[in-house]
């Protein structure tokens, strides 16, 4: 894969930040909502160095971000990499810890250096989820809710609360368990591939753990942009291939299949697309340790429990 840096555009500013994280932007098409994340990283007491990984189609986006004071260095691939830009910012990070922002999404003041502190004080820990506030408003993210619920046991060696399962624009890693997973599955491409992170990072022994009072802003606009909802029917799918017991496969297969004879949105499309990976889904099947797919069933029966209730999953 090749990439372009951007030459020379390090900031230099009078005093230095935080030296323990770097944020990591993945951003296509949208320079207008990238340059109001970039002015509230810039913002920030932490100053912390942005890698911006630009999957555009053109030169629009980084026209219009070169020169910026936030960006310490701009990749851009070849291509489209979705989801997998993070890796490649990862790759590129310098710091021990690194947090993750979308284009339409970054960090309130302090919340990286607390980050960095529980990562300091917990050697396990392999990555925290923040509490999401969206929109001016700053309304809980449903997601929120579902974490600050999570069946697992508490941990002693993790603060917070263990769970499965982040946002991806709204969590802090620790570098070296990151990349030793392999970061985000290049088969899953975008659309609920936290899950299967979340999944390798517990299976390697990496604790996981949300965290309320760090706290990140998103602010999701309506760009046109169509077949989220088709990804994250696919990757459901995919993941459970990739790591689950074949039962469990089989029954989300089943429900993808129902789904789309009922001509729900986006099933069809789905079926067809998981349909068309599943042979490499198989060739690299690896299923969870027995430990990770008790709490990964603990966290099925909450989520069928809120099915039932009417709660939004």
């Amino acid at each position: 894969m090749s990439t372009e840096h951007a030459p020379d555009r390090t900031r230099r500013r009078a005093a230095p930040g935080d030296p323990r994280i770097t944020v990591a932007v993945i951003t296509r098409d949208r320079s207008a909502s990238l340059l109001r994340t970039l002015d509230a990283l810039a913002a920030l007491p932490e100053q912390p160095p942005v890698i911006v990984v630009d999957n555009s189609r053109d030169d629009t986006t980084r026209r219009a971000v070169t020169g910026h004071p936030a960006i310490t260095r701009l990749l851009r691939p070849a291509g489209n990499t979705g989801a997998l830009g993070r890796n490649l910012a990862v790759r590129h990070a310098r710091t021990p810890y690194v947090a993750f922002s979308d284009d339409d999404s970054w960090w309130d003041p302090g919340s990286l250096a607390r980050a960095a502190d529980l990562l300091d004080r917990h050697p396990r820990l392999g990555l925290l989820a923040a509490r999401t506030l969206v929109g001016a408003e700053a309304a809980d993210d449903p997601l929120n809710a579902v974490l600050a619920a999570s069946p697992l046991p508490p941990d002693p060696d993790l603060p917070g609360r263990p769970v499965l399962g982040f946002l991806g624009c709204a969590c802090v890693a620790r570098r070296e368990a990151f990349l030793a997973v392999g970061g985000y599955h290049p088969l899953l491409f975008f659309g609920g591939e936290e899950t299967l992170l979340a999944y390798d990072l517990a299976a390697a022994g990496w604790g996981i753990a949300y965290e309320p009072a760090l706290r990140a802003r998103h602010h999701p606009e309506d760009h046109g942009r169509t077949g989220r909802s088709c990804l994250v029917r696919r990757n459901h799918v995919l993941t459970t291939c990739l790591r689950r017991p074949w039962p469990v496969t089989l029954r989300a297969g089943t429900d993808l299949a129902l789904a789309a004879a009922a001509g729900r949105p986006g099933a069809r499309r789905a079926l067809k697309e998981t349909v068309a990976r599943f042979p490499a889904a198989l060739a690299r099947r690896r299923t969870l340790p027995p430990h990770v797919e008790h709490a990964a069933r603990l966290l099925d029966r909450e989520a069928a429990g809120r099915t039932r209730g009417g709660t939004a999953r």
